[in-house]
């Protein structure tokens, strides 16, 4: 299969962080997807840092984020740190169904769509860049992604580092997106969007962590608690950033990924797996259940009262973990 890139990528490593770029991919053989349906000329908007080289980290990112890790992951991303551009050669694109610039549900004419699908797009991103071998990290979704490389492509990945993820989802992650989805589909627009938000902020923070940033707060309305106006806050700079029929095809892929025990029992590949004390969504105990059943996974768990955000609010330790893991 072959790519046109459409922005060009700097030919010596960049002194600052590099702008976005954009391949296009499928050009001449076009994708299949797993639902059936047939798309070329696929928009990949992606960051890349560092020396260009055949072996790269590939940084995967949640539900609503993009390319710009930097940006979102100044806890690990950085001289020194786990994800060093001057050390690795680190590459972070927009899935396939985002709206950060790569095709959306819109630009490839379904919602339906499966991490398989995103990260077939993502091997081939990286087959135009010229890499051959991956270590691959992420979290939430991100970390979703990571076991699907396990399962699609093992004979690639070196590494993987999965933080705050499942290889399949539980009943209730299931019922949260399927809530998060029923509210925009009741109130297109925007306004089903915000509750969708709203919903999934409950999920991503813990009693503890509300109780500690919320109570006592000061509130952007007098008379009015300052978690209520915090979550509609939330919900309304989603609306400005975010597309619908993104949350519904991403959070779908999410809840339709469902590898079984004998499935991660195949994975040979040596694998970091962190868990978070006080995640409500993906709790410890299923996180450490499920790495257990990887043949070469060391599992870790993040000590944190913020819950499932621990792994972008509450990163000095986990940076201090994954960039061990990432050297040795």
């Amino acid at each position: 299969m072959t790519a046109v890139q459409t922005a060009p990528r700097p030919a010596q490593p960049p002194q600052n962080v590099p702008e976005r770029c954009m391949a296009v991919l499928f050009r001449d053989a076009p994708l299949l997807l797993d639902c059936g349906q047939v798309v070329s000329d696929v928009r990949v908007a992606y960051h890349a840092y560092g020396t260009p080289a055949e072996s790269a980290v590939l940084v995967l990112h949640a539900l609503t984020g993009d390319s710009a890790v930097h940006e979102w992951w100044p806890g690990l991303f950085g001289a020194g740190k786990a994800l060093d551009p001057r050390r690795d050669y680190i590459v972070c694109s927009n899935v396939l169904g985002g709206c950060a610039g790569s095709s959306g549900p819109d630009d490839i004419g379904t919602e339906t769509l499966t991490l398989r699908d995103m990260v077939n797009v993502q091997r081939e991103l990286l087959r135009h860049l010229g890499v051959r071998r991956v270590t691959v990290i992420g979290g939430s979704m991100g970390g979703m992604q990571a076991y699907a490389w396990l399962s699609a492509f093992p004979d690639l990945v070196d590494k993987a580092v999965i933080i705050g993820a499942l290889g399949r989802h539980s009943p209730w992650a299931i019922g949260l997106n399927t809530a998060a989805r029923n509210a925009i589909l009741s109130a297109p627009g925007g306004a089903g969007l915000q509750v969708a938000r709203q919903i999934a902020m409950l999920s991503y923070r813990s009693p503890q962590s509300f109780a500690q940033t919320q109570a006592g707060a000061s509130s952007r309305q007098p008379g009015r608690a300052a978690i209520s106006t915090y979550l509609e806050y939330q919900g309304q700079k989603l609306v400005e950033r975010f597309c619908e029929r993104s949350y519904l095809a991403l959070t779908s892929a999410m809840d339709s990924f469902q590898l079984s025990d004998a499935e991660l029992r195949l994975m040979q590949t040596p694998a970091l797996v962190v868990g978070i004390a006080s995640d409500q969504l993906y709790p410890a105990s299923e996180v450490r259940a499920q790495a257990e059943q990887l043949p070469n996974a060391v599992y870790w768990e993040l000590d944190s009262p913020h819950g499932h955000d621990a792994f972008l609010m509450d990163a000095g330790a986990l940076n201090v973990v994954v960039r061990g893991f990432l050297e040795g």
